[in-house]
């Protein structure tokens, strides 16, 4: 079910970030602004199953390239599929007024990450009587909002990218790398299948005449 908060006022946040802030063990502190705002540090874990789509010879960006915003990935229009490591984690410092698409966005710049963006969902993940509960995050939702109430540890909530499962696959949407990609992935999957088949009838006809 969907949480719905009322607006804190300025003097609730400033003492929801003193109570934060005391309980962080890292130097991960939340700030507040003289307007209000405030700003901090939330943790992403990359679940991704699929490969993405990113610009082909490439180096990685430097913090140059960051504090300059080169954006690398206008420089070719070669592009190239590969998977992200598994359950990567990725650390962001964003504001209060930074939305959940946002965030993907940023995650997806970091990683020089061309796909649409619509192709991702990001995810809160929460732990209630031994178990692990997800939930979609809308667009419009404030993650560090929910990192303020929940407080810093991750164990009582943490924040999840994965593919955005709508039910009905938008092929339209994937490139011709990732389809091509795709095909493989289903035709080693494909083969695979047939193997453990025809190993498990192997087996039984091998029994069968041992018995005969």
């Amino acid at each position: 079910e969907e949480e719905k908060h009322e607006p804190p006022t300025i003097q609730e946040i400033k003492q929801k970030i003193e109570k934060y802030n005391a309980r962080v063990t890292n130097c991960l502190l939340m700030k507040l602004n003289d307007d209000g705002t405030y700003t901090g540090f939330i943790k992403v874990h990359l679940k991704l199953r699929r490969p993405v789509t990113v610009p082909a010879g490439i180096r990685p960006q430097s913090i140059y390239d960051a504090l300059k915003e080169v954006n690398l990935a206008s420089m070719t229009d070669k592009r190239t599929s590969f998977y992200l490591p598994l359950d990567a984690i990725k650390q962001l410092h964003i504001s209060s007024t930074t939305t959940v698409s946002e965030v993907i966005q940023g995650l997806l710049k970091k990683f020089m990450v061309v796909d649409n963006p619509q192709k991702f969902a990001l995810f809160k993940e929460m732990r209630k009587d031994g178990q692990v509960l997800l939930q979609k995050l809308p667009l419009t939702e404030y993650p560090l909002f929910l990192r303020l109430l929940a407080g810093p540890d991750t164990d009582v909530l943490s924040f999840v990218l994965k593919e955005n499962e709508t039910g009905e696959v938008e092929w339209d949407a994937f490139s011709i790398p990732e389809l091509q990609n795709f095909l493989m992935i289903l035709d080693k999957e494909e083969k695979e299948k047939i193997q453990q088949v025809q190993r498990k009838y192997e087996k039984f006809k091998q029994r069968l005449q041992q018995t005969l």
